[in-house]
């Protein structure tokens, strides 16, 4: 967790017990008058209802295939991994939005669609990325010395973090932008709406933005 001025940010795993139980406890001993969740209303409609492979061959020509084949295979990783902790992904986000509701706190949808993302992942992922990208999941596989061990039950540690979100940026420069510093500038646009307009926010975000969504607060803020 970390604070900000009036926001509080919460870094978060996805398919983590240990996310799900943190969100519960600081939304109901903060009572926000704002949660802000990292997510659209598609994504979020799709949690809600339980909805499992929103995306379909016909996507393709609105996302591009590299994204079509991106987003399957990421929902593909986070239900296996998901079923071996007994958590289904995103289970912290919409105990996030039941607590919400439960206090009379407003919901912000901030992340950019997802629709936006995966076309700029089509557009911008280039061969040589690709390339790199086949070569460390067969490393990954087959040697050990390249395989990183990782308590899924618990929100991985700040230094792991951000180690390997330095080693994406390192080889995957595009991705990294696309995936992560595009999707933190717009998160963060949203949420210094918000903190204008607001007392006190919470928000829950994956692992690893927090630092660089608050810089981007403080460029904004300096830029007002």
């Amino acid at each position: 967790m970390q604070l900000f001025e009036n926001l509080i940010l919460i870094g978060t795993s996805h398919i983590a017990k240990q996310s799900v139980i943190e969100v519960e406890e600081i939304i109901q001993k903060e009572r926000p008058d704002v949660v802000a969740l990292e997510l659209d209303r598609s994504r979020f409609f799709a949690l809600v209802n339980k909805i499992h492979g929103r995306l379909s061959i016909k996507d393709i020509k609105l996302i591009g295939f590299k994204g079509f084949v991106f987003a399957k295979f990421g929902e593909f990783i986070e239900r296996k991994l998901g079923g071996k902790v007994g958590v289904n992904p995103g289970e912290e986000l919409l105990k996030a939005a039941e607590v919400a509701s439960k206090h009379g706190c407003k919901i912000a949808l901030i992340d950019q669609k997802i629709e936006i993302t995966l076309k700029n992942f089509s557009n911008e992922i280039t061969w040589k990325e690709k390339f790199r990208f086949v070569l460390d999941v067969v490393k990954g596989f087959f040697s050990k010395k390249h395989r990183i061990k990782i308590d899924l039950r618990k929100v991985p540690e700040k230094e792991l973090i951000n180690t390997i979100l330095k080693q994406v940026k390192e080889r995957y420069p595009n991705f990294y932008r696309v995936l992560v510093e595009d999707r933190n500038k717009y998160m963060a646009k949203k949420l210094f709406k918000l903190m204008r307009n607001y007392n006190k926010i919470v928000a829950v975000v994956g692992a690893g933005h927090e630092e660089e969504i608050i810089e981007d607060i403080k460029l904004l803020r300096r830029s007002n």
